[in-house]
């Protein structure tokens, strides 16, 4: 609901600025399109002299135009009141007029007919706006005295007259409220002549506004004008369970929608049979429990098997009631059944292709890692036997030494595990042997005159040092690789056993 003057233009919002109404009437409260605005009329006939004029949240009053003033719809015009004068913006004119005071059956002649004085001013304008803007304020104080005097009312809304000279306070109240005190306490707080008019809550939420449970705008602020009583036996025809917190609305009572759809369900029940008519068959007595209107099925039930419960049509069930009537007999529900098909489930299928939603991700990594962090100590090892190996290769050119030492340090691979310990508290007699005879063969070739680095004021060193005594392990489940691991500072080389050439 909005008019061209809110369109917006260069990508901003134009809006027509008459601060919370609308210029042209096309997003206000309660609108009417004006269809007969583009006839012209017959030749000889006089325009309508009367147009609708709106006031505060979606008050109409209809005033005859006696000074034969041009006015078209979004003018704002200055009124006739019961003591002073009103500020209204035109809503209607024209033939369309004729059409609404018709079917609100309002006269168009007598005493009572209040007239249009003339086009408002600025300076009307000016007043009519600076009342307004006092009203909230205003409310929030009457609210208050009303609380302070422990009225059981609620002051819901206050307009202004145009010429700001009577204020009028809309209330609602379940019961019957003596406010004569507080109209002397408002009367002495604001200056101002008081009137108090009593609404309903209909017309509360009418006047207020709002957003229904719909979504949209409530429909008694925007097009529905009259209030047909709601009952609960709506909610029933319509299968809906009676929970009051979805029946009822804004306003607290039920919901004016339920009235919408009443008469197409009460048209559509009138093929089912009464739910309160049991039918008699040779297996038993069968009992209505479900009906779905949209289907045309019932659900029936054997007396003392309710849990069982047979689909049955509209059509059959009026057929099994009539031959009751005629006192013939109905074998059982099962030959009027109806097997409940099972709904189909739809398989979706990749129609862009059988790529993986993850083929983008990074990998997992794998565990090849922790085994290269398991290798490292046995790494340093390897590179701190390289340079001694090659001093054994040049030792070994020089002196024809036929002595080769082969490492027997056991390599494990990936994913095998050595369960041999090493045992250092019996000596081994191969390598002690195999020691002692490279130790006679270096002492020979020593005295021989040959050049060993290994001779140092007299003694020669071996390299292949028996190996010291270590302590026994504290963790059982210590890596046997670290127990195999020298310590740091010192040139010890793993076991190891040479053989004589």
């Amino acid at each position: 609901m909005a008019c061209s003057s809110c369109a917006t233009k260069d990508g901003q919002p134009k809006g027509c600025k008459n601060n919370g109404t609308c210029g042209t009437d096309g997003c206000n409260k309660l609108t009417v399109f004006d269809w007969l605005s583009n006839m012209s009329l017959p030749n000889g006939a006089k325009p309508f002299d009367f147009v609708e004029v709106r006031f505060k949240n979606g008050r109409k009053v209809y005033f005859q135009n006696t000074e034969n003033l041009t006015l078209s719809i979004g003018d704002v015009v200055a009124t006739q009141a019961n003591s002073g004068h009103d500020v209204g913006m035109i809503s209607l004119a024209g033939e369309l007029v004729r059409v609404q005071m018709k079917r609100k059956k309002i006269p168009t002649s007598g005493d009572e007919i209040l007239k249009i004085y003339r086009k408002a001013t600025q300076k009307d304008i000016d007043i009519w706006k600076a009342a307004r803007d006092r009203e909230e304020k205003m409310k929030v104080r009457a609210r208050e005295i009303a609380i302070k005097l422990d009225l059981k009312m609620k002051i819901s809304d206050i307009e202004f007259q145009g010429d700001a000279s009577k204020a009028t306070f809309y209330y609602t109240a379940e019961e019957r409220v003596d406010f004569r005190q507080l109209i002397k306490d408002f009367a002495k707080e604001f200056s101002i002549r008081i009137e108090m008019r009593q609404i309903g809550f209909r017309q509360e939420a009418a006047r207020l506004g709002g957003i229904g449970s719909c979504g949209r705008e409530l429909c008694c602020s925007t097009w529905l004008t009259d209030f047909r009583s709601v009952n609960t036996s709506a909610a029933r025809y319509q299968q809906l369970s009676l929970n009051p917190q979805k029946l009822a609305g804004q306003c607290g009572k039920l919901k004016c929608c339920l009235n919408y759809e009443l008469d197409g369900y009460l048209e559509a029940l009138n093929t089912f049979p009464k739910t309160d008519v049991k039918i008699k068959t040779e297996k038993g007595t069968a009992v209505c429990q479900k009906i779905d209107i949209f289907k045309g099925y019932l659900w029936y039930a054997y007396e003392g098997e309710w849990m069982n419960w047979f689909t049955v049509k509209a059509e059959d069930a009026n057929e099994m009631i009539r031959m009751n009537q005629q006192k013939e007999t109905v074998e059982a529900l099962e030959d009027y059944a109806i097997e409940d098909k099972k709904e189909s489930t739809f398989e979706y299928e990749n129609v862009v292709g059988q790529d993986s939603l993850t083929r983008f991700d990074q990998p997992k990594k794998s565990g090849n890692r922790r085994r290269n962090n398991r290798k490292k100590p046995q790494n340093q090892q390897r590179k701190q036997q390289r340079p001694e190996a090659r001093k054994a290769g040049h030792q070994k050119k020089e002196g024809d030494v036929g002595v080769e030492q082969k490492k027997t340090t056991s390599r494990r691979k990936p994913g095998n595990r050595s369960t041999n310990k090493p045992n250092n508290n019996r000596p081994n007699n191969k390598t002690n042997q195999s020691t002692k005879s490279t130790a006679r063969t270096t002492d020979a070739k020593n005295t021989a005159g040959s050049t060993n680095k290994g001779k140092v004021d007299g003694q020669v060193k071996t390299n292949n040092k028996p190996r010291p005594k270590r302590k026994p392990k504290q963790n059982n489940k210590q890596n046997p690789r670290q127990a195999q691991k020298p310590k740091s500072g010192t040139n010890q080389k793993p076991n190891s056993t040479t053989k004589n050439v």
